[in-house]
C-alpha cells in the first residue's frame, strides 16, 4: 500500500489533507475536487453545463472532459440554452471537425436536443428547480471508497423524468454523477476535508 493511501482507500495528500483517490495527486483533478466538486451552482446555464458535460463524460474519464471544458464552453456559448437550442446541422458538422472537444455526433446532437428540452422546462420552474426536486431526504455517508454508490433511487427517478421531458444521455449513473458534482448528494468520504463543503449536507 503506498505510504499516502489510507485504509479507507482515501489519499493523504502532501499538504496533510485527506481526499478521494482520484483527487490525490497535485494538479487539475485535485484543484477541481478542492474548489468545485460537490459545490452547488446557480442558474440555468451552470446546471445545463454540468448536465451536458456529465453526458459527454460517459465512457470517458472526467480528466478528459475537464481539460476540454474551456473549449466546450466556447463552442456552446457558455452553455446559453437559447443559443445552443438554435444550433443547426451545419453547426453540428463544424463541431465534429473541432479537435478541441469530444467529437461524438450523438452527444453533440443530444446537447442541442437537451437545450430545447431545458427551454420547455421553464414552464415548470426551470432546469435548476427540476434537478433539485430530486434531492433525497438523506445523503450517503461513505466510510470507505467501496461505500460510495454510483447510482440511487433518486438518480434513477431523475433519469426517467428527464427522458420523459425529452432529454438524452441522462442515464441513472450519469445523473448520480451530476448530483454528486453539484451537491445534491454528498459522497465525500467522512474522512475527507471536503465533507460537508456543499453547505447542503453535514
Amino acid at each position: 500500500m503506498p505510504h499516502n493511501e489510507l485504509p479507507d482507500g482515501a489519499i493523504l495528500g502532501d499538504d496533510g489533507l485527506v481526499r478521494t483517490a482520484w483527487a490525490g495527486p497535485p494538479g487539475m483533478m485535485r484543484d477541481y475536487y478542492d474548489t468545485e466538486w460537490g459545490i452547488p451552482v446557480v442558474g440555468e446555464a451552470a446546471h445545463f453545463e454540468r448536465l451536458v458535460l456529465e453526458g459527454f463524460q460517459s465512457g470517458l474519464s472526467w480528466a478528459i472532459i475537464l481539460r476540454k471544458r474551456p473549449a466546450f464552453r466556447e463552442v456552446f456559448a457558455d452553455f446559453d440554452v437559447d443559443t445552443v437550442a438554435a444550433m443547426t446541422p451545419d453547426d453540428v458538422e463544424r463541431l465534429m471537425g473541432d479537435e478541441r472537444i469530444v467529437r461524438n455526433r450523438k452527444k453533440i446532437e443530444a446537447t442541442i436536443t437537451n437545450a430545447a428540452a431545458a427551454i420547455a422546462l421553464r414552464e415548470d420552474g426551470g432546469l435548476e428547480e427540476f434537478l433539485w426536486s430530486f434531492r433525497p431526504a438523506d445523503t450517503p455517508r461513505p466510510v470507505t471508497i467501496a461505500d460510495v454508490p454510483t447510482t440511487s433511487a433518486e438518480s434513477l427517478a431523475l433519469s426517467k423524468a428527464l427522458r420523459k421531458k425529452g432529454f438524452r444521455f441522462v442515464g441513472p449513473t450519469t445523473m448520480f454523477a451530476l448530483m454528486e458534482a453539484i451537491g445534491i448528494v454528498d459522497t465525500h468520504l467522512l474522512s475527507s476535508h471536503r465533507r460537508g463543503a456543499s453547505g447542503v449536507w453535514q
